[in-house]
């Protein structure tokens, strides 16, 4: 059985610590458990109820009213706004469910139906992407479990794997050739191949090398396949250089090519990028920069 702090519970339920603490002294609606030193935890089973009790507060119903509800009319309910209330705030709740029980059927639901309603650009951006920030600081720290984090990322993964599979590139004469990869070290591939997803869906010619290249390894598809644009995200650390140098090292390195660099590395160092390097944030910024 997992423990969750409070500050990780409000990191995976979006519930405010505070707003916590006023739902429990005032209406009782959950009794966290304390460790031999006195300090407050929760359990699996209380995360859950307590990402019931947010998606229906988000949804109009007042707490008051939560607190007298029991466990299946409170499930019901949020039941009924999964089927009825398409936005991704609320499949977010779903998401983290399917990871805590390692629940894939719940996981394929809530991401079918995601797709079903919004698309599935909308659900990789709107839906996947906030939930990989809300769980990617748990995952570094600890608090969520090494095996939820493969179990989820796998299942994102293989969706990610098949959208790409069913796609046809018809080349244009404003197509690019893009050659993607991540550095050594780096194993968070999902942003990686969901820009290989949208550069393929504009019918740009795509080489993804997926995770851990190491550098020397970059010349001679770089000499062969002869790319407009590298694409890389760093999440983590680079282990043998510092960030700054590594993108100077690319760009003296790939002079005739453009870099696109991207994930949460580059905003904690608030580089100042070398000049054949551009940040990318989202989908419309990785789009914009390629003309």
């Amino acid at each position: 059985m997992a423990q969750y702090s409070i500050k990780e519970v409000e990191t995976l339920s979006g519930v405010k610590a505070h707003t916590l603490r006023i739902w429990e002294q005032r209406y009782d609606l959950l009794k966290p458990k304390r460790t031999d030193t006195n300090i407050r935890y929760y359990t699996d089973e209380q995360l859950r109820l307590l990402l019931n009790i947010g998606t229906l507060n988000r949804n109009g119903l007042k707490i008051s009213k939560i607190a007298e509800m029991n466990s299946q009319e409170v499930s019901e309910a949020v039941m009924k706004i999964h089927e009825g209330n398409h936005e991704p705030v609320n499949f977010l709740d779903a998401l983290v469910q399917a990871m805590v029980d390692y629940d894939e059927s719940r996981f394929e639901k809530t991401i079918s139906t995601a797709i079903l309603k919004i698309g599935f650009d909308k659900t990789f951006t709107q839906l996947i992407a906030p939930f990989m920030i809300r769980t990617g600081v748990l995952w570094t720290t600890g608090s969520v479990r090494v095996s939820q984090e493969h179990f989820i990322t796998h299942l994102i993964r293989r969706k990610l794997f098949v959208a790409i599979d069913h796609q046809f590139v018809e080349t244009t004469a404003s197509s690019k050739r893009f050659l993607l990869f991540l550095p050594e070290g780096e194993s968070h591939d999902l942003l990686l191949l969901f820009t290989e997803y949208l550069l393929r869906k504009h019918n740009h010619l795509v080489v993804c090398l997926g995770a851990n290249v190491p550098f020397e390894e970059l010349n001679d598809i770089v000499r062969s396949f002869e790319p407009n644009f590298l694409v890389t995200y760093l999440t983590i650390p680079l282990e043998k250089t510092s960030l700054l140098l590594y993108l100077q090292k690319l760009s003296k390195t790939f002079t005739r090519t453009k870099i696109m660099v991207g994930g949460s590395q580059l905003h904690l160092a608030n580089l100042k990028l070398p000049s054949t390097c551009v940040l990318v944030n989202s989908e419309a910024e990785l789009l914009a920069a390629i003309h």
